[in-house]
């Protein structure tokens, strides 16, 4: 009876409004198969309704909560209750807490330092995390973002520079078709076609260049290239 009146012909602006949850990640939730709209047989558009709210609305609370996606997705197949999805976090919250905690006691430890960084002995505080660590603790390492942040920006550039040479190489292929009467002098064309393909491999090399530079840690130049 529910399904006979509930209501749906939702546009996906009024799920955001109801639901507080934004487009581009109500599209992730669908690719991800947490959320199924039906699509409407007269335009092929998604159809949102009260179902989908509430999954929404579910999801949101799950995720603010912390929980994964897989959990999610068990639950939503029935193969976990809430229980069972609460119970298994619990267990990773708990582990979280006891590694924040000893995090906590090591900064707490070092307020008490009045040397400045340049004076720091880092090398018995890095052993002492060490020692932590092997203990079972786990710290959060942010270089390892700073490093995959820093290899973005020259990967996508040098991706956008060859692809818009590879466009500039199809328009001189396509010149070439043209009749004899109506494409350029020969020697123009190879010079043309020669500019991209130096530009390319510049970029290549420069990329090659850049992630060894991060690799060895210099200063971040990216936006040069």
């Amino acid at each position: 009876m529910k399904a006979e009146t509930e209501v749906r012909g939702l546009k996906i602006n009024e799920v955001e409004a109801l639901v507080g949850i934004t487009r581009k990640n109500i599209r992730f939730y669908e690719a991800e198969g947490l959320l199924t709209p039906r699509r409407n047989s007269e335009n092929g558009y998604r159809d949102y309704g009260e179902t989908e709210v509430q999954t929404l609305l579910q999801i949101k609370l799950l995720r603010k909560l912390g929980i994964s996606l897989e959990e999610i997705r068990r639950m939503q197949s029935g193969a976990h209750t809430v229980g069972d999805g609460m119970r298994r976090h619990l267990v990773s919250l708990e582990r979280d807490r006891d590694n924040l905690e000893q995090a906590i006691r090591l900064c707490a430890g070092l307020t008490d330092r009045q040397e400045r960084l340049a004076d720091l002995d880092a090398g018995s505080v890095l052993k002492e995390m060490e020692a932590m660590e092997q203990g079972g603790a786990t710290f959060q390492n942010k270089q390892r973002q700073d490093v995959r942040v820093r290899y973005v920006a020259p990967v996508v550039i040098t991706v956008l520079m060859l692809l818009l040479m590879g466009g500039f190489a199809g328009l001189i292929f396509w010149l070439t078709t043209l009749s004899a009467a109506e494409s350029p002098p020969a020697f123009m064309l190879a010079i043309i076609a020669l500019v991209p393909l130096v530009i390319s491999g510049g970029v290549v090399l420069a990329l090659v260049q850049r992630i060894r530079e991060i690799g060895r840690g210099e200063i971040d130049d990216a936006k040069n290239y």
